[in-house]
């Protein structure tokens, strides 16, 4: 049998330090409360760093740095402002090995996603809000004059807090922080209470930016943090991602202040597979619909839907496939499938794919060795499973993908939308006038074609029901951050 000889990335480049305080008016200060937060790297159990949790006097510290900020940089020219901006983003291109390197270490996904996935999106979309920084009263916002623009600048919001979960953490700041500060908006940031080391790092980025002090605010803790800073009376702006339950709360916090809010939640994704369909194609697409990131994406491709007369065909294949991931260390280059993010994570897809065993869904996985220490879980792909079980209506949020059958297009989108999720999903066929046809009647927010899991900021991303409103990315996710 072929052997893979390991291809381990250096820890060298990346230089954490022992602890790190908050991030507020541009300067590392300490937190005023006692609580102290280990971040651990999930592969391994070992201890990283140990993270203040900001307090909510530290939060407000936060917010009243970002509202004295605010003066200032939002009377900016744009054109002053994408300087700034475009400075952030060659600085994430010139330290992007470093910052993929530790991106990986506090996440546990392969560094070969962090690498060539989440670093060039993380620079792509500060340079691309970079170029809409000083074009904003172009943007089609608001009233519309004869020469084609809105006739004056919008305005920005104020204080923006924003709070991002731990599968993409770089990248979630990324998609949060970048058209704030185009539109003019300050922020106080709150990284997950595990994998909080990029955004720390990106504070020493705004630093080496010479970005004013207070712009970009960062407070670490846990959900009280998040809570103070969603609820704080200073912030106008609140954007989250993370699960549908704390977004329903942080709805029901926000309603009747007059805060802004955009929301992006939790998916339960379909990824349709026609008979017609290029099927080594639609495997490939399958596999990073659900595997990618060890399936902790919002918008996962956990829902195979595949037409009848193909399903054995497609699931041998995919079964093939399967078989020749890689599991294990995330600092090793032919890494397929790395560490999931904590124990509570892995708590719950072992619950879950206990629950449609229960059910009576059939269970398969490839064999592959499972690291002693670290949290870890193989790639699963349960068939037999009807529309009412948990597995095929619950966000696993993990490595797990829920095989069903249809035969007709209809049955496909009957199927499809019977969940209370609306985030993504994926069509797979050879047949231009069926793609057009499904996606007019899929209620997801993002529908791909003959691919899967593809981002760029200039499109936007967002979706419907229960898994949010709002859109980030493109033109539209300048909208979130502007009186229009």
């Amino acid at each position: 049998m072929f052997e893979y000889a390991p291809a381990p990335e250096s820890r060298e480049i990346v230089d954490i330090k022992p602890s790190y305080g908050l991030f507020i008016g541009g300067e590392w200060v300490d937190s005023q409360g006692e609580n102290h937060h280990k971040t651990i790297n999930p592969a391994s159990e070992e201890v990283l760093a140990e993270v203040a949790w900001a307090t909510e006097a530290d939060v407000d510290r936060a917010v009243r740095a970002a509202r004295a900020a605010f003066t200032t940089w939002s009377a900016l020219p744009g054109s002053e402002r994408a300087k700034y901006i475009f400075r952030i983003a060659r600085i994430i291109q010139e330290r992007s090995r470093e910052l993929a390197v530790l991106e990986t270490l506090d996440n546990g996904k392969p560094i070969r996603e962090s690498r060539d996935v989440d670093l060039p999106l993380v620079a792509a979309h500060f340079f691309y809000y970079a170029g809409w920084a000083d074009k904003l009263r172009y943007a089609g916002f608001g009233r519309r004059t004869t020469d084609g623009h809105s006739g004056e600048d919008p305005r920005p919001l104020g204080v923006a807090g924003q709070v991002i979960p731990w599968n993409f953490p770089l990248l979630m700041l990324a998609w949060k922080i970048a058209p704030a500060l185009a539109c003019g908006n300050t922020v106080v940031l709150k990284p997950a209470e595990t994998t909080p080391l990029t955004a720390l790092a990106f504070a020493d980025i705004c630093r080496q930016a010479d970005l004013p002090p207070g712009v970009v605010n960062i407070v670490t803790g846990a959900g009280e943090t998040g809570a103070a800073l969603v609820s704080h009376p200073g912030v106008d702006k609140v954007a989250f991602t993370g699960s549908t339950e704390v977004g329903r709360m942080i709805a029901r916090s926000v309603a009747g202040t007059g805060k802004r809010l955009s929301l992006e939640l939790g998916g339960k994704a379909a990824n349709i597979v026609f008979e017609d369909a290029p099927l080594d194609q639609a495997v490939e697409g399958i596999v990073n619909g659900i595997f990618f990131n060890q399936g902790h994406v919002c918008c996962a491709g956990s829902r195979l839907l595949v037409q009848e007369s193909v399903a054995d065909e497609v699931l041998d294949a995919l079964k093939r496939r399967l078989s020749t991931l890689r599991l294990g260390d995330p600092m090793d280059k032919n890494t397929d499938i790395g560490a999931i993010n904590s124990a509570a994570q892995l708590a719950k897809i072992r619950e879950l794919a206990e629950a449609g065993v229960n059910e009576g869904a059939e269970r398969w996985s490839p064999a592959c060795p499972i690291p002693e220490r670290g949290f870890w879980f193989p790639p699963t792909v349960f068939t037999g499973v009807a529309q009412s079980h948990r597995i095929a209506r619950e966000e696993i949020f993990g490595p797990v993908l829920s095989v069903l059958t249809f035969r007709t297009p209809a049955e496909a989108v009957e199927k499809a939308n019977n969940t209370p999720y609306g985030l993504s999903a994926g069509i797979w066929t050879e047949k231009g006038s069926r793609i057009l046809w499904m996606a007019d009647r899929l209620r997801a927010g993002v529908v791909w074609a003959n691919t899967f899991n593809r981002f760029d900021p200039t499109s936007p991303f967002g979706g419907y029901k229960e898994s949010g409103y709002g859109r980030e990315g493109g033109r539209h996710g300048l909208e979130a951050y502007l009186a229009v």
